[in-house]
């Protein structure tokens, strides 16, 4: 099973450093292209997406991450995010849906 991300320049950069390959989004155009890419391949397995990319296809990243079994999806925050860095807990809670 492989990652994929998808992101802005940092984000990408920051996940290729320990060997996770991705794709930058900055438009919606971007962010499909980028998603459609993560899904041809079946070996991805997980694909991470920043939350302000993912809000430029929501209603996308919602039909897999509320109906779909795989891949699964892992929204973080952007470096730009609004909210305060979350913890690992919460992002673990969210990404299985389970709170631990």
């Amino acid at each position: 099973m492989k990652y994929f991300v998808i992101g802005d320049e940092d984000t990408v950069l920051g996940f290729s450093l320990v060997g996770v390959f991705g794709m930058q989004a900055t438009t919606t155009q971007q962010a499909m292209q980028a998603w459609e890419k993560a899904l041809e391949n079946p070996e991805h397995g997980i694909i991470i997406i920043t939350d302000e990319v993912a809000n430029l296809i929501r209603s996308v990243v919602n039909r897999y991450l509320f109906s779909e079994t795989f891949p699964l999806v892992v929204e973080i925050p952007s470096p730009n995010s609004k909210q305060g860095p979350p913890d690992l807990r919460s992002l673990v809670n969210q990404a299985i849906g389970v709170s631990l």
